[in-house]
């Protein structure tokens, strides 16, 4: 989930003119998850800043390792060590990242039902895919009929 976060930061600061608006990508988050949860107006009060929080934690998390991945990229030549301190770092970040996520869902679980919080689940990797997809409109091709591309077997 912070990988999206992350993935989408570096893309919309390097790949794109225009600057990622981060405060209105929040705002269209809240309002995505809210829907699509179907949050009460009471659960909403008390889920949104609560995951709004988790998404910093989780954002801040990742400072460490984006510095030492931007430092990397614009090296011409990495040592094996450099290497293995941005790999170790990454999954550092991510066992990290998975404790903070422990530590919400244990809060979350007295905000919503077990029902929506799969829910919210569910809701995070559609936006995420959503959101990526028009981010990446502008470098893929259309599909001609619409249809998914066949599979390889």
């Amino acid at each position: 989930m912070c990988l999206a976060f992350v993935v989408i930061s570096l893309h919309a600061q390097v790949g794109n003119k225009a600057r990622f608006d981060r405060q209105e990508f929040i705002t269209k988050h809240n309002a995505f998850i809210t829907a699509e949860v179907g949050l009460t107006g009471s659960e909403a009060v008390e889920f949104i800043p609560l995951e709004n929080q988790m998404k910093e934690k989780l954002f801040e998390t990742g400072n460490e390792c984006r510095k030492l991945n931007r430092e990397v990229r614009s090296r011409k030549s990495i040592s094996n060590e450099t290497y293995l301190k941005l790999i170790d770092c990454n999954l550092e970040t991510r066992l990290k990242e998975l404790q903070i996520e422990k530590e919400y869902y244990e809060k979350f679980k007295k905000i919503l039902s077990p029902e929506k919080l799969y829910k919210y689940q569910q809701a995070e990797f559609k936006f995420m895919r959503e959101f990526m997809g028009n981010q990446g409109d502008q470098r893929r091709p259309p599909r001609d009929n619409g249809e998914a591309p066949a599979r390889k077997k």
